[in-house]
């Protein structure tokens, strides 16, 4: 079974240049500028202000990961503070990063999160980190213990259920599209299960986006989503009419990963072909694309962004 995308999937190195995965987190950005220059202090306020927001605080913390030289700041972080369960997080996410790219073990790498999840273990994050590299790297079961461990400390971990969203549309690709598919179950599943206020709502539709992805990977769909079938039958329009209700009626316009839902919401409006409702998406949206799934299955996220906007806003 080939890996996963990243969380926010797989742009070409044109598309990357052009996203910023802090998405509108001024306050992210400012201490990420400041810890490539050294100053961890920075970081370390962000993280006690961040507190026991946990989506917030996963959001936080594996975008300052993804940075190269976060594992080197958080070390002196912790020759500053050796007991700093943030500077162990932070250094278990950097590792994380690393061994995804190939330059760490990931045996190591695990020995280092588990060690920040012993500093800190009402929280979730290292734990994130774990299922990133389990997604990745590790086997089925490991997957479902390291997912529930998330799920313990916090039930509607958002960014852990993309995980595992984008992990199951890998499944039984072999055979085909499948509208019984265990990744529509499981979305189905965690949406039903989550407040009446979570954006997990939406995850009906990650799951059909990333279902697609790894079909058309596989030959199963055509490159282009809008000519795709995959869009525009019953059971899709029943998923998007719901979402986009849902999403007209949602009030936590605070949330630190909502960009990344109406991404997928709007993507999806668009190889509906609901040009509307798709424009008023773009609107809450500005600039701040993310790859997946504009990306899906390989192509210029940012382009083809751009494209979809200006028709739907009317500005071609």
């Amino acid at each position: 079974m080939p890996p996963p995308p990243p969380p926010l999937g797989r742009a070409r190195k044109r598309a990357a240049q052009a996203f910023d995965e802090a998405l509108d987190d001024a306050e992210l950005v400012a201490a990420r500028a400041a810890l490539a220059q050294g100053r961890w202090q920075d970081t370390r306020s962000l993280l006690v202000r961040t507190g026991e927001d946990w989506d917030r605080r996963g959001h936080r913390v594996t975008v300052l990961a993804r940075e190269s030289y976060s594992a080197a700041w958080a070390r002196e972080w912790l020759l500053a503070e050796p007991d700093s369960g943030d500077a162990s997080v932070l250094l278990a996410l950097a590792q994380v990063r690393r061994a995804l790219g190939g330059k760490e073990k990931p045996a190591r790498v695990r020995d280092t999160c588990i060690e920040a999840a012993d500093l800190v273990p009402a929280d979730p994050t290292p734990w994130l980190g774990l299922l990133l590299l389990e997604c990745a790297e590790g086997a089925e079961g490991d997957v479902v213990r390291i997912f529930e461990q998330v799920r313990t400390r916090y039930a509607d971990h958002h960014h852990a259920h993309h995980l595992v969203v984008a992990w199951l549309a890998e499944r039984r690709v072999e055979a085909g599209p499948d509208p019984l598919h265990e990744v529509y179950d499981f979305a189905n599943w965690a949406a039903e299960q989550a407040p009446a206020d979570s954006p997990l709502a939406i995850l009906p539709v990650i799951a059909h986006a990333e279902r697609y992805r790894a079909l058309a990977a596989a030959g199963h769909e055509p490159a282009d989503p809008v000519a795709s079938g995959h869009w525009v039958g019953r059971r899709a329009r029943q998923v998007m009419k719901a979402a986009f209700d849902w999403w007209l009626e949602w009030e936590h316009e605070d949330h630190p990963r909502r960009l990344v839902d109406l991404n997928f919401l709007a993507h999806a409006k668009v190889c509906e072909g609901r040009g509307a409702e798709a424009a008023a998406l773009f609107h809450r949206i500005g600039e701040h694309v993310t790859p997946a799934p504009w990306s899906y299955p390989d192509r210029d996220g940012v382009t083809v962004f751009r494209t979809a906007r200006a028709a739907a806003l009317g500005t071609t």
